[in-house]
């Protein structure tokens, strides 16, 4: 059997851009895309704190050390620049595999900069660290 598990996340992004007229997808800065281990044109699922908006998209790989975080297409129309969003990217795994899978979290500040990496494991038995 597999098992839907998160790979990766950056969580509480600050979106810079939004243009409804790119051809789709997120542009998120390079050095994100390396610290949470998701890759251009990779599935993503975008959940905007703001205002509640989730949406599906792939990545663009954006310039590193820029701090972008860009919603292009049809989905610049639901959120705004400024807005905080969460990035996860998800992946299949073998059931026989999930206890050696841990996910990787990016946490940045206002600039996207990252200012904290976790790893979160899949194991049920593992003591849980609160934030």
């Amino acid at each position: 059997m597999l098992r839907k598990m998160m790979r990766g996340k950056i969580h509480r992004a600050t979106i810079t851009q939004c243009d409804p007229d790119y051809v789709g997808s997120v542009t998120i800065d390079a050095d994100l895309l390396r610290a949470a281990d998701i890759r251009p044109n990779e599935a993503v699922l975008v959940l905007d704190i703001d205002n509640a908006a989730r949406f599906e998209t792939y990545v663009i790989r954006g310039e590193a050390g820029s701090g972008v975080i860009g919603i292009n297409g049809a989905a610049a129309k639901l959120v705004e620049p400024g807005h905080k969003v969460i990035i996860v990217c998800f992946g299949y795994l073998d059931s026989g595999c999930v206890d050696d899978h841990a996910s990787r979290i990016v946490l940045v500040d206002g600039h996207n900069r990252v200012t904290e990496r976790l790893n979160y494991s899949s194991l049920i038995d593992e003591p849980v660290s609160v934030h």
